[in-house]
């Protein structure tokens, strides 16, 4: 059959009311080997995997309620997957091979493709053997705009990083299988970057305004964070904005997959250089400077306002909702006796043969059956109870939560918690977002190595 001409014009005409989108190629994010220079001048570059040719991956930015469309094209030498982290995200985009996918062979290629319902810092990473992977580089940051911009000068990212390089050829260390690192704190490195780079520089001016989105990409390092000439405020945690900005006083903790937005006034002289530090027992060290020249502004401002609040369910009465305890056990100094995984339980000395060294409730590794079955819409309680030698961050997918404080009050959201040894952390979850559902330690070793389990919303 041939069109006449009239039918080829409003064929056209009618094809050209369509979103454009429907006709653009999927942007790609390519998962692939590549160098940069992680050491500092005068050493080797390194060997990294990364998204697009350097790690942190491009920064993926959009606004508030617009989808994020990405093709995964997998060159590298694993299976891999895309995790979006933070995000209130379809289940099927999720990017957890096993739960919601299956891993991207080598090769392959993945299509995801979802909505962001709030604004916030939010970051992607791999989930495929992630300890390794995050390590080697894949990772990157995800911003999603207010409607309205805030009243600051400069939006600036910033993803710490440790890395465990050889100190004579810069390579990473490939033993990711080591059992002091499973069954410990986790794989600490011996090099930190921010945004990929040792000790980078910003320039900045007196009384500037910045915004400073902080991410924790690393595998298992809590970061006690610190400021050196810059005053500022903490005004979202985990993306979702405090209900009134937090005066930093002191070091605030970051543990791994955290994120804090800060709001900080440079307070140094130009010609001075200002500083975010990691404060440690001996003394700590800086994470990037800020290089002050020339002046911005001569009055200061006032205290920030608040950022306006995401689209996040009501958490209703706490005392009415049922809570449920997650013991975290194991590691070494209080080895686990005996544990499940899969259905065989099998005693500690078997479990670490098979370096599994942690279980949540008895259980290595993610189980058959969910730890929590919720309906939709329900409101649940989460007791993680930490019988450890050490720090858990315990990360849910798919969810915001509040942090409940010890008056019993609801606090800040989070999405992912840091459970001191021998302490209990509380949360509220209101259980809005259909699918199984990720829950783990975000130290990627102690995952790797059994803290693994998940959760159903139906």
């Amino acid at each position: 059959m041939k069109l006449t001409r009239r039918q080829v014009l409003t064929t056209g005409a009618a094809l050209a009311l369509l979103p454009r989108r429907a006709f653009a190629a999927m942007p790609e994010l390519v998962a692939a080997e590549s160098r940069q220079q992680i050491a500092p001048e005068g050493y080797p570059d390194t060997a990294i995997w990364s998204y697009g040719g350097g790690t942190p991956g491009p920064e993926i930015r959009v606004a508030q309620g617009d989808r994020v469309s990405r093709r995964l094209v997998n060159k590298l030498p694993q299976p891999t997957a895309v995790h979006w982290h933070g995000i209130r995200i379809d289940n099927a985009m999720d990017g957890v091979p096993g739960l919601t996918q299956e891993a991207v062979p080598q090769g392959g290629s993945f299509e995801y493709d979802f909505q962001v319902p709030d604004a916030g810092t939010y970051w992607y990473h791999s989930h495929n053997r992630s300890m390794e992977q995050v390590a080697r580089g894949l990772y990157g940051p995800l911003i999603v705009g207010e409607p309205q911009a805030p009243d600051i000068d400069r939006d600036i990212v910033l993803m710490l990083d440790d890395w465990r390089l050889d100190p004579e050829t810069a390579t990473i260390d490939g033993n990711f299988d080591n059992g002091h690192d499973l069954s410990h704190a986790g794989r600490f490195g011996n090099l930190f970057t921010v945004n990929g780079r040792f000790d980078p520089a910003f320039e900045v001016k007196n009384g500037e305004r910045l915004r400073l989105r902080l991410v924790n990409a690393a595998n298992a390092r809590v970061l006690e964070v610190g400021l050196d000439g810059l005053e500022g405020w903490i005004v979202a945690l985990d993306g979702m904005p405090l209900e009134a900005p937090l005066v930093v006083s002191g070091a605030f903790s970051l543990a791994p997959a955290q994120r804090a937005d800060l709001f900080v006034d440079v307070t140094a002289e130009s010609g001075a250089a200002a500083s975010l530090l990691s404060i440690e027992r001996d003394g700590g060290f800086g994470l990037c400077r800020f290089d002050v020249g020339g002046q911005a502004a001569q009055a200061r401002r006032g205290v920030p306002e608040a950022l306006p609040p995401n689209p996040l369910p009501e958490i209703g009465d706490l005392a009415a909702a049922p809570l449920h305890e997650m013991r975290l056990q194991g590691g070494a100094m209080r080895w686990l006796d005996r544990a499940l995984l899969g259905e065989t339980e099998m005693g500690g000395r078997e479990l670490a043969q098979l370096g599994k060294f942690w279980a949540l409730n008895g259980r290595a590794d993610r189980p058959e059956a969910p730890f929590l079955d919720a309906a939709r819409g329900s409101l649940h309680r989460i007791a993680f109870v930490n019988e450890t030698g050490f720090d858990h961050g315990m990360h849910l997918h798919g969810h915001h939560f509040r942090l409940i404080g010890a008056n019993g009050e609801p606090g800040p959201w989070r999405d992912t918690v840091l459970v001191p040894p021998g302490e209990t952390r509380q949360i509220a979850l209101a259980a809005d977002n259909p699918g199984k559902w990720l829950l783990h330690c975000h130290m990627l070793g102690h995952a790797m190595s059994g803290m693994t389990s998940w959760f159903r919303v139906t």
